[in-house]
């Protein structure tokens, strides 16, 4: 049995690691997970590369809820992703979300179970990522934002929904550099230590106003981790309606319209990197 599940990325509204409370809004960069049953044990492969550990823990726990052994049924998968690893786009959140689905959809099928619900799923992925390092919050804005689509804002401490609606839709255009910077590698206390700033940007999400919490929220961030915030800065001045750091970095985004677009590309083309095109996505994770 085959089954494959694509998992939109998401860029960051409220960064949660200073205050535990997030932001984010769906991106139409994705993970695919290939997945199919095998006669035993967990099988992971991706194509960029990256350790498998997180998708193996994914498979592992869907295995464990459903009580099923590797000796007697396994799971084959790989990924494909068009989603930048370790840029604060959410990477870590789609690929666990995807893993969990399909695999929880292939065990359903093959033995006439219940398949996970959304919470669930979403639940069980972020408690693979918090095993394996990759996130410090356990990041249940992202998660849910790649899962839905659409924008949340989060209480993520308590994994909460405070706002869950469709996003509107935008072009966004996402700058990338030519470094990566890892969620677990972030100084945590520097970044808790903006935590008055960071309340305010928040406040501004929670009254769905969007803009302003993602142009607030990025000053903050990128000066408390040491990203040049004149990148977010030149879009706003090339007409971006939004600009901000994502996540921890180092990816920065802006939403733009026909109007502002080469603008933006234009003032970004002077830093080393590339822009990458792309939308709002409000599908979520789906089955293909």
């Amino acid at each position: 049995m085959k089954k494959m599940v694509r998992s939109p990325g998401s860029a960051t509204i409220i960064n949660a690691i200073a205050t535990g409370f997030g932001s984010a809004f769906g991106i139409g960069l994705d993970i695919r997970c290939e997945a199919k049953s095998i006669s035993k044990g967990i099988e992971c492969a991706n194509d960029v590369g990256a350790d498998t550990k997180l998708m193996e823990l994914c498979v592992q726990k869907v295995f464990n809820h459903y009580d099923i052994g590797g000796e007697d049924f396994g799971i084959s998968l790989k990924t494909k992703s068009s989603l930048p690893m370790a840029s604060g786009l959410s990477s870590s959140s789609a690929s666990s979300n995807a893993i969990v689905k399909v695999t929880s959809q292939i065990i359903a099928e093959e033995f006439g179970l219940k398949p996970l619900t959304d919470l669930e799923t979403i639940n069980m992925a972020i408690d693979a990522s918090l095993d394996a390092g990759v996130t410090i919050t356990g990041s249940f804005d992202d998660a849910t934002a790649s899962y839905f689509g659409g924008v949340v804002v989060t209480d993520n401490r308590n994994r909460k929904f405070i706002i869950k609606e469709r996003m509107d839709e935008h072009d966004i255009l996402i700058y990338m550099p030519d470094f990566h910077s890892k969620s677990g590698d972030s100084d945590v206390e520097r970044m808790r230590v903006m935590a008055p700033l960071v309340e305010t940007a928040y406040d501004f999400a929670s009254r769905r106003d969007y803009f302003r919490a993602i142009n607030l929220n990025g000053l903050i961030y990128a000066s408390a981790l040491g990203f040049d915030s004149a990148i977010a800065i030149d879009a706003l001045q090339a007409g971006a309606s939004a600009s901000g750091l994502s996540g921890t970095g180092s990816a920065f985004f802006a939403v733009v319209d026909d109007d502002s677009t080469g603008s933006v590309q234009d003032a970004w083309s002077k830093y080393d990197g590339q822009v990458i095109e792309t939308v709002t996505d409000n599908d979520g994770c789906c089955l293909l």
